[in-house]
């Protein structure tokens, strides 16, 4: 068991792949010790911590520590100095467990990780999957996915459909170094001797940015192009975009955002026509004035095989239409 010493915070910002939290002290607690440390004296912060975090152990210890058999070997960090992890690491030493400290922390894991990223990236071939907004890049990658392909779907790691539209309600974006992680870990787990398909995203994906390794090699890559008719895209972003459909309110104010780019009377008039009923057209223009050229004139500029990219076209936008082509992508058994 992986076990993160850190504060609640520090975990949800990042930490290593499948690691659990048993903080040695809270969030609210570090604030106060912090605090006292700076304003009293750094011996009674430390007074205070020590009690806080002996109590915080204890009750880790009897909420998750009680039925663990001798066998048991968890590895221990925090942040960098050792000493919530080392309090911890202690304790179970202690008790009769053979317990890992990693030296450094997450720090230290962090630098790594970001050492060992592009070097990672640059180790797989990468299948670019083209296409403009709506053609089912990603629903074509999920059918790649589930037919046993390798597939990193940076949108999914990201919470995000990367675009000015692309914000998933209720759904937050993680941390950029949570994002790293992800990439790496998915990258970690492929086998280099098979193709990684994946995305023609930009540099960003929502606030996200991508590792600048991955990128580069991503833009080197071979392209696959995805063609599907209008009349299909526009049905598959309703489907897609369905929350927009449901909260017109919601889909307006997004619209702002196109304001400098297309105009504050285009924008008023999508306003209008979203609010009548008419979200369909106004999905329709947003694809050939505002996405469509915006996108042909990124993939010419960034990536350089797009102009001799292999055509594929989907019968239509549904599932069934992504899995069959994409058995004809993948080898035959």
């Amino acid at each position: 068991m992986v076990i993160d010493a850190r504060s609640e915070g520090e975990y949800a910002e990042d930490r290593l792949p499948g690691a659990v939290n048993w903080p040695s002290l809270h969030d609210e607690e570090r604030k106060i010790v912090g605090t006292q440390y700076k304003q009293i004296s750094q011996f009674e912060a430390k007074k205070l911590g020590a009690a806080l975090v002996a109590k915080n152990i204890g009750a880790h210890i009897e909420r998750h520590v009680l039925d663990k058999p001798r066998e048991w070997r968890p590895l221990v960090y925090c942040w960098r100095g050792g000493k919530r992890s080392g309090s911890l690491a202690l304790i179970l030493d202690q008790i009769g467990f053979k317990v890992t400290l990693i030296e450094g922390g997450y720090k230290a894991f962090r630098a790594a990780l970001v050492v060992d990223l592009p070097k990672l990236a640059a180790q797989h071939s990468y299948l670019v999957v083209c296409g403009t907004t709506g053609s089912g890049k990603t629903r074509l990658l999920q059918a790649l996915a589930a037919q046993g392909a390798q597939v990193l779907d940076l949108e999914a790691l990201a919470n995000h459909r990367s675009s000015v539209l692309g914000l998933i309600p209720g759904l937050p974006q993680p941390s950029q170094k949570a994002f790293d992680r992800h990439i790496w870990t998915v990258l970690r787990s492929f086998d280099s001797a098979r193709p990684v398909y994946i995305e023609s995203e930009s540099k960003k994906v929502g606030n996200l940015t991508v590792p600048e390794g991955l990128i580069a090699a991503m833009r080197a890559s071979p392209c696959l192009q995805m063609e599907l008719a209008e009349d299909e895209r526009v049905a598959l972003l309703l489907e897609d975009y369905d929350f927009f459909v449901k909260d017109i309110e919601f889909f307006c104010e997004r619209l702002v955002a196109l304001t400098e780019a297309r105009g504050k009377e285009t924008v008023h008039d999508w306003q209008t026509r979203a609010r009548s009923g008419d979200v369909a057209s106004v999905v329709r223009e947003l694809l050939v004035k505002h996405y469509d050229p915006v996108y042909l004139q990124s993939m010419r500029r960034n990536f350089e095989h797009y102009e001799t990219a292999r055509l594929i076209s989907p019968c239509d936008h549904s599932v069934g239409a992504m899995t069959a082509l994409a058995q004809t992508l993948l080898p035959q058994p």
